[in-house]
């Protein structure tokens, strides 16, 4: 009597069971690692960071120079940097690490004038301010607000979020999520509506200054690790209403002296540095000396107020300290003192430069005086080593104090993080973290190894239950009786 055989089919179908069990247990311990590599990134939020551009330097020099015979002048905090650029500042925006995709807004802007006319006017009149760089797809454009004079017929024209720059980003790649974001040296072209805002000073498609930026990006609901940049007042007699006078122990100070002195200072002639203590801070365009005490009265327009601070200047043949900034107002008319170390004598209360300051109402818990236009003293002028004639203008103060607990100081300038060394060929966009780098060329890599080992495993089951199948059915000879 022949043994029993099971049929061909049902061997077939177990060993298609045994191999699809056999998977499955390989995918039970593939799947841990496939989350790295295929889960969604959360987006992010744009919070902190600086865009550097020049607009385009031989601009720059034909308003400056014999032909035009112009200046430009800097608002909202935007600084210079470097040779022939401007930085602006407290980017915001939002950033999409999966696609790239990132907007990224900042504060600022600059005013150009040149050609002044006998009444006083300028023919060229032109400011760029608040630009925004939006990058999807591969492509880039930045935006901005501009007003400006017409050439010719001297018709004045402002328009918000103007695409004034197309971003050549090559092979720039913006995912992964690290940060800072970073760009550098984006070559730009001016687009025709930019040609336009440009007041027909250049024709579309001309070559700009290039871009750099850098913007931080954090969660979104991930807490700013930035230090506070305001903080609210301490002072609590007010009871949340605004009082026309008395005193207040909370106020900030921010003025940068001149722009040409500190790039004198950090220039090849003083090759110097300025450094900041006892609570001064850094601003990028500005130096904020904070925790103002002092008192006030609204009705008759009087303000006397002393900071914390120190602010050193130091160089070849430079050594300029100044301290216990205090600010005066009176009779429309502010003064801002400090004492002045310079060539081992200090003089106490030095009036340094005076300001408009006709308006000292409070609003919502703050008088604030912004950007007002401020002049050296005579006494300035001596202080500073006769580098400036009085009458000179500096750079313009700004002045908050909260009479209000409820009232918070308006925050400093936002440069974000230093962003890392980066090519200057704009040919990498980001500064990828490298644990996130490492997490996922490892995830990629054992992956693709466990993939691997599955397949082949796989094929070798498969292969070894099928010739056992056969084997077993193939007919053998009856036993010899």
């Amino acid at each position: 009597m022949l043994p029993f055989r099971p049929a061909r089919g049902r061997i077939r179908g177990r060993a298609r069971v045994l191999a699809a069990a056999f998977l499955m247990a390989l995918l039970g311990t593939l799947l841990p690692a496939l989350p790295a590599a295929t889960a969604h990134a959360a987006a992010r939020t744009v919070a902190g960071g600086r865009l550097d551009w020049g607009i385009k330097s031989s601009f720059q020099s034909y308003v400056t120079g014999p032909i035009a015979h112009g200046s430009w002048t800097l608002n909202g905090g935007a600084a210079t940097v470097g040779d022939s650029r401007f930085r602006f500042h407290s980017a915001t925006g939002s950033y999409d690490p999966d696609s790239g995709a990132l907007t990224a807004g900042f504060s600022g802007g600059v005013h150009f004038t040149g050609h002044r006319k006998p009444d006083g006017s300028y023919e060229m009149d032109l400011t760029i301010s608040r630009p925004q760089v939006a990058v999807a797809d591969g492509r880039g454009t930045l935006y901005a607000d501009m007003t400006s004079k017409e050439k010719g017929t001297g018709r004045v024209t402002t328009a918000a979020r103007v695409p004034l720059a197309t971003l050549e980003l090559g092979g720039v790649d913006t995912r992964g999520g690290g940060t800072p974001i970073a760009l550098t040296n984006v070559p730009a072209k001016l687009t025709a509506q930019g040609a336009r805002a440009f007041a027909g000073y250049y024709t579309e498609g001309t070559q700009l200054d290039p871009v750099s930026l850098s913007a931080d990006v954090r969660a979104d609901g991930e807490r700013s690790t930035a230090a506070p940049q305001a903080s609210p007042s301490g002072d609590d007699t007010d009871k949340g209403k605004d009082a026309r006078h008395g005193s207040f122990t909370e106020a900030a100070v921010d003025w940068g002296v001149r722009r040409t002195f500190r790039e004198y200072v950090t220039g090849s002639i003083a090759q110097g540095k300025w450094q900041l203590s006892d609570g001064a801070q850094d601003g990028g365009a500005l130096f904020r000396f904070p925790h103002g005490k002092g008192t006030y009265d609204a009705e008759a327009g009087t303000l006397k107020a002393g900071f914390t601070g120190t602010l050193r200047f130091t160089g070849k043949n430079l050594d300029l300290t100044l301290t216990a900034v205090s600010v005066t107002v009176e009779d429309g008319r502010g003064t801002l003192a400090a004492d002045v170390t310079t060539g081992g004598r200090t003089g106490r209360a030095t009036p340094l430069a005076t300001f408009e300051a006709k308006r000292l109402t409070p609003e919502k818990g703050l008088i604030k005086l912004t950007e007002a236009p401020a002049q050296l003293t005579a006494e300035g002028a001596e202080a500073f080593g006769g580098l400036y004639r009085a009458g000179t203008d500096m750079d313009p103060v700004s002045l908050a104090v909260a009479v209000d607990k409820k009232a918070a100081l308006p925050a400093l300038p936002d440069l974000g993080s230093d962003p890392k060394a980066a090519p200057a060929d704009g040919k990498q966009a980001k500064q990828a973290a490298p644990e996130q780098a490492a997490a996922a060329s490892s995830g990629s890599a054992r992956t693709v190894i466990l993939l691997v080992a599955a397949g082949v495993l796989l094929v070798a089951v498969a292969a070894f239950l099928v010739l056992r199948a056969r084997r077993r059915t193939t007919p053998t000879a009856p036993p010899q009786d």
